[in-house]
């Protein structure tokens, strides 16, 4: 037997079987280091064009949030210039009803007073005239002209609407108011403050008329205070022939 042999048959078995274990965790050790170098490679050359990736869309969305502030200043603008819009409109609708109300365009409702005239029921004198016992246009606009001077708001003839246009004449035995052909009894309907029959009752142009037209002449005459006074809308034809509105000057 040689030197080896003896040599190896002193060596205990378990070591012979530790050394071939490290031998393999060795080789498995080197194959998994070998492994990683392309992996760690990979990755190390990966990165740049990914966090340039990242860096791009971080400018794309700071770009966005511009955007969107940008966005909302309009916005907030357009909404500003849009009140101030509703404002003017408003202005304009509020200046366009006071228009109609001044045209007697709208129907109207208040405190007011009526005004009940009615022909004479008297026999004429010898030296008078039939005309003089029956109501007339220029009773009429004598006593509207009184009721606005006393602050009536509004005024009706037998329904039909005083306005600036109106006319009051006489047509055979009726009166024409507007175009509207009326026949006695007439009332006068009037909206105006509470005291409106003692502001007409105080004027001289109305006691005037009382005493020529119904004292003398018989003329009927009623009245009627009424927490409640219907004045209807102009129904007529609102056309001027004659005036023309007057332009503006033009802005240097």
């Amino acid at each position: 037997m040689t030197a080896l042999g003896t040599r190896l048959r002193t060596i205990p078995s378990w070591h012979i079987t530790l050394g071939i274990a490290l031998l393999a965790l060795g080789f498995l050790v080197a194959a998994q280091v070998s492994s990683e170098r392309p992996r760690v490679r990979y990755t190390t050359q990966e990165r740049p064009p990914l966090v340039e990736t990242v860096l791009e869309l971080q400018r794309q969305q700071e770009t966005l949030k511009d955007r969107i502030l940008a966005l909302r200043s309009e916005i907030q603008a357009t909404s500003e210039a849009g009140r101030g819009s509703a404002a003017l409109v408003r202005e304009l609708n509020d200046d366009l009803a006071e228009a109609r109300l001044a045209a007697g365009l709208v129907d109207l409702v208040g405190p007011g007073l009526v005004l009940q005239l009615e022909d004479s029921s008297a026999t004429p004198p010898p030296d008078g005239s039939e005309a003089d016992l029956r109501v007339n246009a220029r009773d009429i606009r004598t006593l509207a002209e009184e009721l606005w001077l006393a602050g009536a708001d509004a005024i009706a003839v037998n329904g039909e609407r005083l306005t600036a246009t109106s006319a009051i004449v006489d047509i055979g035995g009726s009166v024409l108011v507007n175009q509207a052909y009326l026949a006695p009894p007439y009332q006068l309907s009037a909206i105006g403050p509470p005291d409106l029959y003692e502001r007409l009752s105080a004027s001289q142009g109305y006691a005037d008329w009382v005493v020529t037209r119904v004292q003398t002449d018989g003329i009927g005459a009623s009245w009627g205070e009424f927490e409640r006074v219907e004045v209807p809308a102009f129904a007529g034809i609102l056309r001027l022939d004659y005036a023309r509105v007057e332009p503006s000057p033009a802005v240097p």
